[in-house]
C-alpha cells in the first residue's frame, strides 16, 4: 500500500515530502485537504494518533487570522469541528502508512519508516 499524505500544494513542507518521495523513488498519493476535506472519523483517527495539539498548525494564516474565541474553541472546544471547517489549520503534512500516523515532515523520519538511504 502506497503512503498517502494530505495538506495543500503550496506548503512548504508538502513540497518538501513530495521532493523527498520522488527523489527516493517512493510512490505515493497526496491530497488536497482544500480540494477534498478529509472525513470527520479520518480527522478523529488523526487526533486519537497524534493528539490536537500536534495537528494545529499555529503558524498557518489560518490560525493568525483566527479571533481569540475561535482559538480557545479548538485548544479546548471542539477542536474535531474546528479543524474540519478549517482543513488548513492541520499541520502538515499528515502522513498515512500501514496504520501509523505522523504530522510534519522530517527526511530523517521519511528515510526511517521507507527504509531509504534519505
Amino acid at each position: 500500500m502506497k503512503p498517502q499524505i494530505y495538506g495543500i500544494p503550496s506548503c512548504d513542507s508538502i513540497r518538501k515530502a513530495r521532493k523527498w518521495f520522488d527523489a527516493n523513488n517512493v510512490e505515493y498519493t497526496f491530497s488536497d485537504v482544500r480540494q477534498q476535506c478529509p472525513s470527520r472519523a479520518q480527522v478523529a483517527s488523526w487526533i486519537e494518533a497524534v493528539g490536537a495539539k500536534a495537528l494545529i498548525n499555529k503558524r498557518s494564516t489560518t490560525w493568525k487570522n483566527m479571533d481569540e474565541s475561535a482559538r480557545q474553541e479548538v485548544e479546548q472546544g471542539d477542536t474535531l469541528g474546528v479543524l474540519l471547517a478549517n482543513p488548513t489549520l492541520i499541520k502538515r503534512p499528515v502522513l498515512e502508512y500501514q496504520g501509523e500516523i505522523a504530522v510534519g515532515f522530517s527526511a530523517d523520519d521519511y528515510a526511517q519508516r521507507f527504509n531509504t538511504q534519505g
